[in-house]
């Protein structure tokens, strides 16, 4: 079946807020955050999810009132995850954040059975992403295949806390590089958002140094990240888009290649140095980013293509 594949989506900044906290709920619109993850999985006490599940709709509408992508994280033991989907896939969801990953086969059923929910609600069919969540050393021998398993796909991030429980570790930088860049590769590889950054998702009491941890985490080649406090909010928006000096060099290299390409030169000089495809492909990503502020990524996103058959790819 021949599947439109959805733009990348613009999400610098997505915060958690504990689907069971109705005073965080109600304040998490007010946060500036590019999404809005209500936490169904870890941060609620077993006894408590099944209120969350019941009050989510409504949490679903408050959380996006001003324009923030609405998320719900589900739980990854069948039975919750089930309970989790009828409670979630409803207006205004724009993804799920599945936890746990560590196999395609997981995600397309996810899919067949969200596909089946928005149906049965009179949904866009594929109007519900996936954000996936790599959290176990199995799933780090098999990130090809998960990052490319299903259309609804549409970031991908490290789990530090539980990769590095898993492991037997803890979660320092040293240890959290690899499997981060090991997501980072799948998931440009796949055409899929790439969210994360080196170090603990726990540690947000030193925002200095997260600023500079996000930095890097740009450099790398990340776009976003998700955060659980809302302090850390404007510093991935701000560490996250192109600095005025960098729009200004990629505006510049776009208007000196389409010259030189005029003339009939490849590579060309620009400010001392040596300008080939390769950097005009970084200043082509430096314009992208600021042209998708304009694009989806908050409220709407566009539904794939297809129609929806038991164990297609949608």
């Amino acid at each position: 079946m021949n599947v439109a594949q959805p733009r990348m989506p613009r999400w610098r900044s997505l915060l958690f807020v504990p689907a069971h906290v109705e005073r965080f709920i109600a304040s998490a619109h007010k946060r500036d955050a590019d999404a809005v993850i209500l936490d169904l999985e870890d941060a609620v006490p077993l006894v408590q999810k099944p209120a969350a599940r019941a009050a989510l709709s409504q949490s679903i509408a408050s959380v996006c009132q001003n324009g923030a992508a609405a998320m719900v994280r589900v739980n990854h033991s069948l039975r919750a995850l089930a309970q989790d989907l009828e409670a979630a896939v409803v207006p205004s969801l724009i993804a799920l954040v599945l936890p746990k990953v560590e196999n395609a086969a997981f995600i397309r059923e996810v899919a067949d059975a969200v596909a089946d929910l928005e149906i049965e609600r009179g949904l866009a069919l594929g109007s519900v992403r996936f954000v996936l969540q790599i959290e176990t050393p199995a799933a780090l021998f098999d990130l090809r295949s998960i990052a490319a398993a299903h259309p609804r796909v549409a970031a991908m991030t490290l789990g530090p806390e539980d990769l590095s429980a898993a492991l037997g570790g803890t979660p320092e930088p040293e240890g959290l590089l690899g499997p981060n860049l090991a997501v980072l590769y799948a998931a440009r590889a796949a055409g899929l958002l790439p969210l994360g950054f080196v170090g603990s998702i726990a540690a947000y009491s030193d925002l200095e140094a997260f600023r500079e941890t996000v930095r890097q985490a740009r450099r790398f080649g990340f776009r976003g990240a998700m955060v659980v406090h809302p302090a850390q909010i404007p510093i991935l928006n701000e560490a996250f888009a192109p600095t005025a000096e960098e729009l200004d060099w990629a505006r510049r290299v776009i208007a000196a290649a389409a010259e030189a390409t005029a003339q009939g030169h490849g590579a060309f000089e620009l400010d001392g140095r040596m300008i080939d495809a390769p950097i005009e492909r970084r200043a082509e990503d430096i314009l992208q980013q600021t042209a998708a502020e304009a694009g989806w990524g908050k409220q709407s996103a566009p539904a794939m293509v297809g129609t929806h058959v038991a164990g297609s790819q949608i």
